[in-house]
């Protein structure tokens, strides 16, 4: 399995992520799956919603998440998974990453060091939820403005950390 996202829609989501340091950052990531490889052609991102301890955890609030599900719908898309930095910590998923991953679903972390991309990566949680698989991270070219839609991200129960 592949995720494929154009160099644009990578760089939306370092830049909502970097405002988001020293703290998680988070996000969904929309498009369509076909033949085994899923094609994100929006990013939302989302202000992390945990109260506490947001440097190295992060929460999207249901409203959020039932937003971002209402969006593909009108796009004609679907929900693929989701984003989110671990701050000054690699980009592998943590203990609490497997314990509130969900079945099906990309989850691309960005490592941060000093606010500054330092790595992309992408996982899937394996079927038993043993622990998650890497997924191949797939740049492609930039479709036009007009292609994606109205792209960007915007300032959204899934759940991470950076240990």
């Amino acid at each position: 399995m592949s995720l494929a996202l154009d160099r644009g829609l990578l760089r939306e989501m370092h830049e909502h992520l970097g405002r988001a340091y020293p703290e998680e950052g988070c996000g969904v990531l929309l498009g369509r799956e076909a033949d085994g490889r899923r094609r994100v052609t929006r990013v939302i991102g989302f202000e992390n919603r945990l109260e506490a301890s947001r440097r190295n955890r992060y929460v999207i609030a249901p409203e959020q998440l039932l937003q971002a599900e209402r969006e593909a719908r009108a796009l004609e898309l679907e929900v693929l998974g989701f984003f989110h930095s671990h701050p000054d910590h690699p980009a592998q998923p943590s203990a609490f990453d497997l314990e509130h991953a969900w079945p099906y679903y990309s989850y691309v972390i960005v490592s941060l060091h000093g606010g500054r991309v330092a790595d992309s990566r992408s996982w899937r949680l394996a079927d038993d939820r043993a622990g998650f698989l890497p997924e191949t991270l797939e740049l492609v070219a930039e479709p036009d403005a007009a292609a994606r839609g109205s792209g960007g991200t915007s300032p959204g129960e899934p759940s991470g950390d950076t240990r």
